[in-house]
């Protein structure tokens, strides 16, 4: 196990580069990967049993002690990301695959790699934790009625067809996940150190199946998803701390809040969009899985230097 732990470390610090390598490989060979697209729903549904399987019943503790924060923050993931969504559709004027792809990232819950990025940038790890695991379990709610009320100009939107999917995806896969660490906990403890490797290998899958999918899209209408892609990220960052600086949460609860808001779960996005749109309406995400997480290790590492007492006491002197 210890070499499946140190190859588990290797990819997670290397998880961008083995994206965009996976993600140019696709695109030089689209036709070897292309027909993939049945499996993206199933290479999901491990990730997320993974996810589960990290959580454990004190992770949700804070909702008893910390009720605001977390409703802060969650309500910023699924106001501020949608909302941002659909403004830059309509400000870069998007094809209507490329628009309704940008709003399912945007209506998608918390990230997976979000945690890990809040715990380096010295960030409330538990209020990031308990955000990701709570806007996921409301995805099969939110998400569907996100999608439906804001990209329903540009597709047909079937939310009950949504619905069904997250929950085959991601809430029968998370609960199970949970149940396992009840039932046979020191087996999960083995395995834990795996996930890491399991949760790269199937994101970067799906990202293949994607690129592959949406090669000819990609050709004439990249730099602009690209474009969207770092607007819609950046200013979810951006949003995200400033709303919880004006609600007078402490720096750890900003950063961790920043964070959750601003990287999505583009994983989810990209095979809701393959099962119920198309390969062009997934390319968004595919973007996103790669750019959030060279952001987010961007901003982890700039926070990572900054003590968030010291922001803290700097915050007070120039309001002073």
């Amino acid at each position: 196990m210890d070499s499946i732990a140190a190859l588990s470390a290797f990819v997670g610090r290397w998880f961008a580069l083995i994206v965009v390598v996976a993600g140019g490989i696709a695109l030089a060979t689209p036709d070897t990967f292309a027909a993939g697209s049945a499996l993206v729903p199933y290479f999901l549904m491990v990730v997320m049993l993974g996810m589960g399987m990290t959580l454990r019943g004190s992770d949700f503790a804070i909702v008893a002690r910390r009720p605001w924060a977390l409703l802060l923050g969650v309500a910023a993931q699924y106001v501020v990301m949608p909302g941002v969504a659909w403004l830059l559709t309509q400000a870069l004027d998007l094809p209507a695959a490329v628009a309704a792809g940008i709003v399912l990232v945007g209506a998608a819950p918390g990230g997976t790699a979000s945690n890990v990025m809040v715990y380096l940038a010295k960030g409330d790890t538990a209020l990031s934790v308990a955000m990701t695991s709570v806007s996921t379990l409301l995805a099969p709610l939110l998400t569907p009625l996100l999608v439906l009320w804001l990209a329903g100009e540009y597709l047909p939107v079937d939310a009950g067809g949504l619905f069904t999917s997250i929950v085959q995806i991601v809430l029968v896969p998370v609960l199970l996940g949970l149940v396992l660490r009840l039932v046979v906990p020191r087996l999960v403890e083995r395995v834990l150190p795996a996930l890491p490797l399991v949760s790269v290998v199937g994101i970067a899958a799906v990202v293949v199946v994607v690129v592959a999918g949406s090669a000819d899209t990609i050709t004439s209408v990249g730099f602009v998803v690209v474009l969207a892609v770092v607007l819609h990220n950046g200013l979810g960052l951006a949003l995200g701390y400033a709303i919880a600086r004006a609600c007078g949460m402490d720096v750890s609860a900003r950063r961790a809040i920043s964070i959750e808001v601003g990287m999505q779960n583009s994983g989810l996005a990209a095979g809701l969009a393959t099962v119920h749109f198309s390969p062009a309406a997934a390319l968004p995400a595919a973007v996103f899985s790669v750019w959030h997480n060279l952001s987010g290790s961007l901003l982890a590492g700039h926070w990572a230097r900054r003590d968030p007492a010291a922001d803290r006491d700097e915050a007070l002197v120039r309001e002073r």
